[in-house]
């Protein structure tokens, strides 16, 4: 749900008290963790505050889901188990069999699995396309295409997708646009703004951003659509549960200051490795060489906190540097305080082998975190040797 009285406050207001009211019973400053799992009824059907059920609904995630949607400019948010839980709701409300969803081929490896290995089997269609290009996914679409998929910023490829230019092409194509907005963020990218119909975000990364919850959401403009969502996650059932939803929602309040900094240890990072005798290749939209440069800039405040970097020497060479690196965690995951490094093509990508999907195998993938920007510049220095 949304929360209008916070519209014309700025995202750092809104971040720490959309959807953050006082207790009414004790005044607590934050919202209480409801661990309930029912509620009494005042008479058959007489809920109160309209809770019977924490399936349905508990207060904790109604605070939680009130402050996704107010900082994605979005009328209703909802919360979910993990992000994949989320895109599940979203595809079985959105799809039926023998429709067909257009995917960019750079997407995140679980995203893929999903489409390839379970949403196809009940008799949903999809084909890859350079969402990058606009060209590409026009030739992409069918009459039955009822989904565009978008990742900007791109997982692990950091692709970007003008997602302006990509809404106009779903309206005409009678298609919604659906926008990954997990690894830029609400702080640095509105996709509902720009016209998409519904954002997904993995709150596991930057939103709770501190690497102790796992959680999804999505968030859309559409009242309608927002109904139909709502009705499916209840029926399906993987909801954020009051604990997951406290947590997540206490890192939100720092989302602005920390994505301020891993913007800017990021592009410390990027400057430092495409000087690199043993980087070929640094893949960053903050680069004024990278080919989605310009469209960023239009789109985001800035560049995020996500470099992949492709090194001589091949995939052996990739694993190397992930292995010899120390202040860099070897680990999967993206968007905590800490910073990770992990190589893709054997660890988060693995399931895309062998599609077109496929990452390159001499890609290493770095989650910049919030440390200071000299330590992490001298433990990738010793890492690549």
């Amino acid at each position: 749900m949304s929360d209008d009285s916070h519209e014309h406050q700025s995202f750092e207001t809104r971040a720490i008290h959309a959807g953050n009211t006082a207790d009414p019973l004790t005044g607590a400053v934050v919202p209480p963790i409801y661990q309930v799992s029912t509620y009494k009824q005042d008479g058959v059907g007489g809920l109160r505050g309209g809770y019977e059920y924490s399936r349905s609904a508990n207060p904790t995630r109604t605070a939680l889901e009130t402050n996704l949607a107010a900082l994605e400019g979005g009328r209703r948010g909802l919360a979910f188990a993990s992000g994949l839980a989320a895109e599940d709701c979203l595809l079985r409300t959105l799809l039926s069999p023998g429709d067909h969803v257009v995917i960019p081929n750079d997407a995140y490896g679980g995203t893929f699995r999903l489409f390839a290995k379970v949403v196809s089997r009940w008799g949903v269609e999809w084909s890859v396309a350079d969402t990058s290009d606009p060209a590409s996914v026009r030739a992409a679409l069918t009459p039955k295409t009822k989904v565009i998929w978008v990742e900007t910023p791109s997982n692990p490829l950091l692709g970007i997708t003008d997602i302006a230019v990509v809404a106009e092409i779903a309206r005409t194509a009678g298609a919604k646009l659906v926008v990954d907005n997990t690894f830029a963020s609400p702080y640095l990218q509105q996709p509902l703004a720009l016209g998409a119909d519904v954002v997904v975000h993995s709150l596991t990364k930057y939103m709770g951003g501190h690497s102790d919850v796992v959680g999804g959401a999505l968030i859309t403009a559409d009242a309608a659509l927002g109904e139909e969502l709502a009705y499916h996650q209840n029926a399906m059932g993987a909801v954020a549960g009051p604990f997951d939803s406290w947590i997540v929602l206490r890192g939100i309040k720092t989302l602005a200051v920390r994505m301020d900094r891993h913007s800017e240890n990021a592009t410390k990072v990027a400057d430092m490795l495409t000087r690199h005798a043993k980087v070929s290749k640094v893949l960053y939209p903050g680069l004024p060489d990278h080919p989605g440069h310009e469209i960023a800039a239009k789109q985001m405040r800035s560049f995020g906190g996500m470099i992949s970097f492709q090194v001589t020497g091949g995939e052996e060479a990739a694993v190397e540097v992930c292995n010899r690196a120390k202040l860099f965690t070897l680990g999967e995951s993206l968007g905590g305080v800490e910073s990770l490094i992990e190589h893709p093509g054997r660890m988060t990508h693995a399931s895309a082998a062998g599609s077109a999907l496929e990452v390159p195998g001499d890609l290493v993938r770095v989650s910049v975190g919030i440390e200071n920007a000299d330590d992490l510049l001298a433990d990738l220095t010793q890492a690549l040797g």
